[in-house]
């Protein structure tokens, strides 16, 4: 019996959360939960991945907030979202990431004041949970792509195997890059 691979269902588009050239001959795209301890564990060496390929790879964030099993991720996905409307995504992605046991809303809500977001307009945000839809379509897309857990990475559209590690997921981006 041969392993399955999974591709990934939905194409990389500029609403996604990115860093790295738009054009780079590598995407990494991450599903993601910011209460996950094993996403936590992996953000400073995916980050490590931009500064070891400069210009060569991008990361794409999607979220993947696993409910059962994390109560405060999905208010943290709305956070995020709510920061990336006023184009703090990355601040407020690392600042869930530095701070994985303290998501509950007045501590997202102190992390909105801390990157000076418009707090009228955040708590609106999260209060009329205006980013639900969004959120919950990175979910359906990750499960159309075979996701079931965090993170998954996918390299240029095919998932990666990053159980024993990310040393394998940056050879396999080095193997990808042009020579």
């Amino acid at each position: 019996m041969t392993a399955r691979t999974f591709e990934l269902a939905v194409a990389v588009d500029p609403r996604d959360h990115n860093l790295g050239a738009s054009h780079a001959p590598v995407t990494v795209v991450e599903y993601g939960d910011f209460e996950c301890p094993n996403c936590k564990q992996a953000a400073p060496a995916v980050k490590l991945l931009l500064e070891r390929f400069p210009g060569r790879v991008r990361l794409v964030w999607r979220h993947f907030p696993l409910e059962e099993v994390h109560p405060h991720a999905l208010h943290a996905a709305l956070a995020a979202e709510a920061a990336a409307g006023q184009d703090k995504f990355w601040p407020m992605h690392d600042l869930l990431f530095e701070n994985p046991h303290h998501l509950k809303l007045p501590q997202l809500r102190s992390y909105a004041e801390r990157l000076e977001l418009d707090m009228v307009r955040y708590d609106a945000d999260m209060a009329d949970t205006v980013y639900l839809q969004r959120v919950r379509e990175d979910i359906e897309g990750g499960r159309a792509s075979g996701v079931r857990g965090t993170p998954t990475f996918f390299l240029n559209g095919a998932v990666q195997d990053v159980s024993f590690g990310l040393q394998r997921l940056f050879e396999k981006v080095q193997a990808e890059l042009p020579r």
